[in-house]
């Protein structure tokens, strides 16, 4: 296969993946950041490895775009953007407890916690774990009195199992699960837009 049909098989294999994410789960996911903005809850974002770099880009635009001047703007805090604080964590305590660690500072009930992760977490098998610092941070969230909503791939994992909301890209790629958590990301950023009637200044 030459490079002009891989990337047009890459394309075609995207457009198949995306008929197949639950728009339920889409929603929910939207009405639960919705809900937090109207009542002036924060909503703190992780990832791990590339999908920290999603959860920090979800941050900025729950941060920057969605709103009008003068008007009540989200609260949002993206954990994996501290590497002082990380490396603290991690150092002393250990990776499992990266983000439960920062939580314990601020979360409260009725606030949101996002994850991205391609595998949504492991589940029960301390033989083959990976980020499982997600699953216990989920966990004292929902103690705590949060909501929960997890962006994963593969067959969704331990956020398929826990969270409140969770939409997963149906397929064992990383490269696509990556890719469509940041369509879905502006999608959902775009929708919160509209149902918050923020005026766009720039077309």
């Amino acid at each position: 296969m030459n490079l002009e049909d891989f990337i047009k098989n890459y394309f075609n294999e995207t457009a198949e993946i995306v008929k197949n994410i639950d728009p339920v789960q889409v929603n929910k996911a939207i009405d639960i950041l919705h809900n937090a903005w109207e009542n002036g809850n924060t909503v703190f974002v992780m990832g791990n490895g590339g999908s920290a770099a999603t959860a920090t880009h979800f941050t900025c635009d729950l941060l920057k775009p969605t709103h009008n001047p003068g008007e009540e703007r989200f609260k949002a805090i993206c954990l994996n953007d501290n590497v002082p604080v990380m490396s603290a964590w991690v150092n002393d305590v250990g990776w499992d407890h990266l983000y439960v660690g920062q939580l314990e500072n601020f979360m409260k009930k009725g606030d949101v916690l996002v994850g991205f992760s391609v595998h949504g977490g492991s589940v029960g098998d301390e033989n083959n774990r990976w980020s499982a610092n997600m699953p216990k941070a989920i966990k004292y969230a929902k103690e705590k009195g949060a909501k929960t909503i997890g962006f994963a791939g593969f067959d969704g994992g331990a956020m398929k199992l826990h969270c409140d909301a969770c939409v997963v890209i149906p397929v064992e790629s990383t490269p696509h699960v990556e890719g469509l958590h940041m369509v879905l990301h502006h999608a959902i950023i775009s929708a919160l837009k509209k149902k918050m009637n923020v005026i766009e200044e720039h077309k």
